[in-house]
């Protein structure tokens, strides 16, 4: 009996071996089959147990013209998780959100969308990442990745720009040398641990993938004057914010851009992407008074005005078709010196007058304005400059004074930087080298200059403009001690976009200005916007601005001065009328009448009695209108009592036979009608400006068009 029970029980045994036996063999050749007939098999186990891991590579250097370090890259820990290792049982969820700072729905949600390596936390302090390795949770882990750092924070963030999280260059200087910086990824394969936590198989060495550095023109230190001086200012003005630019007129270089508000790139993941603009290379404005400078040598350069030629400004009001033109108080007679001098509305239409449209709009596209200046930035503006054949006459007017067109700092600091280059233009740089990894810094070359206005052109601008810092010129802030400054103000007025007007509380206060005037080693643009107060011109707010940059980044080049406005002149003794005084309307009258007369004989008698320049058929200058080509110049002189005010021709083309007459009838014109139809041709052209007795205007019609 218990032999039998115990033969029972051995064959069991053999049974049960021979069933585990023939498992095995199947399972066996299961496998064989899997990883030797077909790759499903051996994919899935790789797929397990290895894998492929990119990172972005490190970014190169970004070093100011002195090599001082800008931005560069360093590591830093992120979390990573694996979702078929992490079991997301609740504690261990808990546990992870709380290390990281987060909530636990977000890191549930970002889990159950992920079935390979996600990051659960980037760039995460050193002491998160202690925490997180101590807790040891099943497919979690840290690596180290390259992350952006930019040691002086806000200084010059808003040209350096930033790159995003990934290692890409999405504004300012990472994003226009992005693709030299980037370098290449890095890919290395790695395995798991029975934890899942990555080991990599291969050593990667940084070099190899690293991007390449880059020098800029700028210098940390001028960078650092500019920025002080213009927070300062700001704060002082109670300005929305500002801009301050300095060039080297000679190359080109771009040494500081300070904007403000300013921002900090380190902390770019909490800004507002709109935020992180670059207002100097992005934003046009209208640039005021500052423009009248390049209208002056525009009409110099093409020949439309001489020196010394003088023009009557009048009582300080100027009419032309649709607005009247407003100096801030009656000039009299100025020449363009004192046209720039004392920022003369009226003196600048009347140049813009004789300059025409085309020749005015030429001269303003060589200076650079309405279009990039080709520097590179990303994004740069154009500005606004509309084609000439666009305009009607009351816009060469305001254009005259800066109104109507846009420009951005930029713009303008290359603009300057052509009157004190001997009249040639220069391509603003931002970038004076590079280098690849361990290899040696390639300097790259200046773009070779352009002409835009003759060298004696320029060189009597500056000296003209050397009067605007002086104790009658509206620059006269921006003086400097022991130093001869060059420099224009501007105020403009900001467009009310709702109402489709100007603002009469919103300013855009400017000054661009050179020193040493004689032998520029520094061209500045200031810029306050919408500073606050009475005093919110240029020359109230911008001109000490620029004296103050002017003044500590001088001294960095080796020039001490220091900012040393000049006192106004005493006013005059002003008689004021009482009833009992006052003149009669009478004797006011006669009193106008009796100024005009001397202010003509005067200009007669100028010049010692010195002949009247000829115009090229041969009659004096001041008795020709001008054409907006090299044609005649329009008179300059006041007229006398007999004759009429000063014309602004009217635009007629489109016009009928019968709305010409009726225009010119009230214009007091003496009109030519050649043809029928419409309006297509006329001379003087559109917008010249015409005083004196000779009031002739032709114009020409299409045949066979309207009636």
């Amino acid at each position: 009996m218990r032999g039998a029970e115990l033969g029972g029980a051995g064959r069991r045994v053999a049974l049960m071996r021979v069933v585990f036996l023939g498992l095995f063999v199947i399972l066996a050749a299961r496998a064989a089959h899997l990883t030797v007939v077909t790759e499903r098999g051996q994919t899935r186990a790789h797929r397990q147990l290895e894998g492929v891991m990119v990172l972005p590579a490190t970014r190169g250097l970004i070093v100011d013209r002195a090599g001082i370090e800008m931005a560069l890259t360093l590591r830093a820990p992120s979390i990573y998780v694996l979702p078929r290792d992490f079991d997301g049982n609740p504690d261990n969820l808990d546990a992870l959100a709380r290390a990281l700072g987060t909530k636990r729905a977000a890191l549930r949600q970002r889990l159950s969308q992920r079935d390979r390596f996600t990051f659960v936390g980037r760039w995460v302090s050193d002491e998160t990442a202690t925490r997180i390795k101590d807790l040891a949770l099943p497919g979690v882990g840290v690596i180290m990745e390259p992350r952006r750092a930019y040691p002086a924070d806000e200084l010059a963030g808003s040209l350096l720009g930033f790159s995003n999280i990934d290692g890409q260059g999405v504004r300012g200087v990472e994003e226009m040398e992005d693709d030299w910086l980037r370098g290449n990824p890095i890919r290395t394969s790695v395995e798991r641990d029975a934890r899942g936590q990555l080991m990599t198989r291969a050593r990667v060495e940084p070099v190899s993938t690293s991007g390449g550095d880059v020098a800029l023109t700028l210098d940390m230190t001028m960078q650092a004057t500019a920025e002080a001086a213009l927070r300062e200012a700001v704060a002082k003005s109670g300005a929305e914010g500002g801009c301050v630019v300095t060039l080297d007129p000679r190359s080109g270089d771009i040494l500081a851009l300070a904007e403000a508000p300013g921002f900090n790139p380190n902390g770019f993941r909490k800004l507002a992407f709109e935020t992180t603009r670059s207002a100097a290379f992005q934003d046009a404005m209208e640039p005021g008074s500052v423009l009248k400078a390049f209208l002056v040598a525009s009409a110099l350069e093409t020949g439309a005005i001489e020196p010394d030629q003088r023009f009557d400004t009048g009582d300080g009001n100027f009419e032309i078709p649709g607005k009247t033109i407003h100096d801030h108080r009656p000039y009299g007679l100025l020449d363009p010196t004192g046209v720039l001098r004392f920022s003369s509305n009226i003196g600048a239409v009347m140049i813009a007058g004789q300059l025409g449209p085309e020749d005015h709009y030429d001269t303003l596209r060589r200076f650079g304005f309405g279009k990039p200046t080709g520097s590179g930035f990303p994004s740069e503006s154009s500005g606004l400059l509309r084609h000439w054949k666009h305009w009607k006459p009351v816009d060469q007017a305001t254009m005259a004074y800066g109104q109507g067109v846009g420009v951005t700092s930029i713009q303008l600091a290359a603009a300057m930087a052509v009157l004190a280059n001997d009249g040639q233009w220069r391509m603003p740089r931002i970038v004076s080298a590079r280098r690849r990894p361990a290899a040696a810094w390639q300097p790259l070359a200046p773009q070779a200059p352009r002409r835009v206005v003759r060298a004696e052109v320029a060189a009597r601008v500056m000296k003209m403009l050397q009067s605007v810092v002086s104790a009658e010129g509206t620059g006269r802030k921006a003086a400097l001690a022991d130093l001869s400054v060059a420099g224009k103000t501007g105020t403009a007025q900001k467009l009310d976009v709702e109402r489709g007007v100007y603002s009469k509380t919103r300013y855009a206060a400017w000054f661009i200005g050179a020193a040493p005037a004689e032998n520029a080693r520094l061209v500045i643009v200031a810029m306050l916007d919408e500073p606050k107060g009475l005093a919110h011109g240029g020359g109230d707010v911008a001109a000490p601005l620029f004296a103050k940059v002017a003044a500590g980044q001088l001294a960095h080049l080796g020039i001490l001065t220091r900012p040393a406005p000049i006192p106004a002149p005493p006013r005059k003794t002003r008689i004021v009328q009482t009833k009992r005084n006052a003149p009669d309307s009478k004797t006011l009258a006669a009193k106008k009448k009796k100024k005009k007369k001397q202010q003509h004989a005067n200009l007669a008698g100028s010049k010692n009695a010195k002949p009247a320049a000829k115009s090229p058929g041969g009659k004096p200058r001041d008795q020709v209108a001008a054409t907006a080509k090299a044609g005649p110049l329009p008179p300059v002189s006041s007229p006398s009592p007999d004759t009429p005010g000063p014309l602004f021709v009217p635009d007629f083309r489109g016009e009928t036979v019968a709305a010409v007459r009726r225009i010119a009838r009230s214009e007091h014109i003496a009109l030519e009608v050649r043809g029928r139809g419409l309006a297509v041709e006329q001379h003087p052209t559109p917008g010249t400006v015409v005083v004196g007795s000779d009031r002739s205007v032709w114009v020409a019609f299409s045949a066979g068009r309207g009636r």
